[in-house]
């Protein structure tokens, strides 16, 4: 990996704070529809994609061993979101009932730009927060996937997304040469299930009942009734539609970022139900300064596997020789993966490459592709 650099505090989080332009420009959207409904999608997806062609790839990496109080202001930005991000849901919620100049297009058109915010930056916020030890930072990341009807996720990303990613056990593990709304559609059907089945496992293995008040799921669905009971409350039918739209968008938003940062990429299968570790091949990496700033280094996604507790800004990147590399940001590759046949075009070579470069030994990968392995032991 490349030599390490000292973190300034505040000047080195800056950058990481530009998830903060996405608020005005809802409310510009608000204000006076038109043309400014598109300021919200324009900065998450181009602008951040234009500035990652300008300012180009960041390769330098942080000390590890940076003390937790000198990133006091990355931090900062994860814990106010979910207050932010309430108040301009909720916010735009009563807006649009109680006023009148923006016709029903615009309006859904201005929810779909909230679903972009709470899904570009709520959920990614969410997922750093709920890797953490704190109970405070993890009840911020409860709170922040209530908003968007997704709390199983916690228990779907860190009990089974993290130790079998890679397998058939791992629904978000996008399959070679599976197109995104194919990709999608499974993940939707296949996540809440494959998260209480992961709950009732590990609460079978405590010697509890499902039933247990230990089981996420009580406190899942009393933040998700409360997030659905306050869109009623504001904007009644009409207020629950608009909220679950925003959230749709969202959960969108994120299982296009899951279908980027592991397609097509697999475990070596060991036999007898056994998977080689993980990996850093096994993620798909992006070194774009922007849109690593606008994803809180999401995209140093190798080492994030290696080391699922360790902050962002301490995330390291990983060479090309070690880890496989996108040739554009998160949010231009999430673009392309809903034009699945320019997706295939640009990716499928690389999967193959990256296939003959570490498996080279592997000539079937038939059953890998159909997911037809069998699940890990103990899964």
């Amino acid at each position: 990996m490349s030599d390490t650099a000292p973190l300034s505090p505040l000047q080195s989080a800056l950058p990481f704070w530009m998830s903060l332009g996405m608020i005005p420009m809802a409310i510009l959207g608000a204000a006076f529809g038109g043309w400014a409904l598109a300021l919200l999608p324009l900065y998450g997806w181009v602008a951040v994609t234009l500035l990652d062609a300008i300012l180009g790839r960041n390769e330098t990496n942080p000390d590890p061993d940076t003390p937790e109080q000198a990133l006091f202001w990355h931090r900062l930005i994860t814990l106010i979101w979910f207050p932010l991000q309430f108040v301009t849901i909720f916010g735009m919620l009563w807006w649009v009932s109680r006023s009148d100049h923006l016709s029903p297009l615009e309006t859904i058109a201005l929810f779909f730009g909230v679903g972009v915010f709470s899904g570009t930056v709520g959920i990614v916020y969410s997922h750093e927060l709920l890797h953490q030890r704190t109970r405070l930072e993890r009840w911020l990341g409860d709170l922040l996937l209530s908003t968007v009807l997704y709390s199983h996720f916690r228990t779907e990303h860190l009990l089974v997304h993290h130790p079998h990613v890679g397998t058939p056990r791992d629904g978000v593990t996008a399959r070679y040469n599976e197109g995104f709304f194919r990709y999608f559609l499974r993940v939707l059907a296949s996540g809440l299930p494959s998260a209480w089945r992961a709950e009732r496992l590990m609460l079978a293995r405590a010697g509890r009942p499902v039933r247990h008040l230990s089981n996420p799921f009580w406190r899942y669905g009393a933040l998700q009734l409360a997030m659905v009971g306050i869109a009623v409350w504001i904007g009644g039918c009409a207020g629950l539609a608009l909220f679950l739209w925003q959230a749709f968008i969202a959960v969108w938003q994120l299982e296009l970022t899951n279908y980027v940062e592991h397609y097509g990429l697999t475990r070596r299968y060991l036999g007898e139900g056994r998977y080689e570790p993980v990996k850093p091949h096994h993620s798909w990496n992006a070194a774009h300064a922007a849109s690593n700033w606008l994803l809180i280094n999401l995209q140093r996604h190798s080492d994030h596997h290696c080391k699922p507790q360790r902050r962002f800004p301490l995330l390291q990147t990983w060479p090309e020789e070690q880890a496989p590399q996108l040739p554009l940001g998160y949010p231009a590759m999430t673009a392309l993966a809903m034009i699945p046949p320019l997706w295939r075009r640009r990716m499928n070579p690389r999967v193959r490459a990256w296939r003959r470069k570490y498996y080279p030994d592997i000539a079937d990968w038939t059953p890998y592709r159909a997911a037809s392995l069998p699940l890990p032991a103990g899964s």
